[in-house]
């Protein structure tokens, strides 16, 4: 079983669409609409990096990024997510290696650093962490998490693009 990461193509986004409405289907703390987020994000041109994960030809995992806005006019930030993998596929490496491909591009643009809302024990291993100075309003500080890729820390709030309101 080979796992091959690529960019997403055009024929890709009804897959990711299924995708990620199934791997989200039943989890905890989601408003269920990932998946018009990430087509919301495609439609807008905010989709920055766009990865999936393959195994035998089937798409079984993606990952997105797309830039963010910080009150304090620090440029070139990005959001990371979502980030999907089927439940069948769960538990196998998929995710870590959706993140070290992203993080890997990330590092290519030149980008000063990205952040994230999710689960601060799976994400603290790509080095991920809080950072006071960098804050998602209405959620909980210890689960919005940055990795600064360049020295300088930005001091503001972030948000992101309005796709993540997508609601269908």
């Amino acid at each position: 079983m080979s796992l091959r990461i690529r960019n997403e193509s055009t024929s890709d986004a009804a897959k990711i669409e299924a995708l990620t409405e199934e791997a989200f289907r039943t989890a905890e703390h989601t408003s269920h609409t990932e998946q018009f987020i990430v087509n919301a994000l495609r439609r807008a041109g905010k989709l920055s990096i766009s990865l999936v994960a393959e195994i035998e030809g089937e798409i079984v995992g993606h990952i997105a990024v797309s830039p963010v806005s910080i009150s304090d006019g620090s440029e070139g930030w990005y959001g990371l997510g979502p980030i999907s993998v089927l439940p069948s596929h769960q538990k196998h490496g998929i995710g870590t290696k959706l993140m070290e491909e992203v993080i890997n591009a990330l590092k290519k643009t030149g980008a000063p650093g990205c952040v994230l809302l999710g689960d601060p024990l799976f994400y603290k291993r790509f080095g991920f962490k809080v950072i006071p100075e960098i804050i998602l309003s209405g959620v909980p500080p210890e689960y919005f998490q940055a990795l600064p890729l360049k020295a300088q820390i930005p001091n503001g709030e972030v948000t992101y693009h309005e796709a993540f309101n997508a609601k269908s």
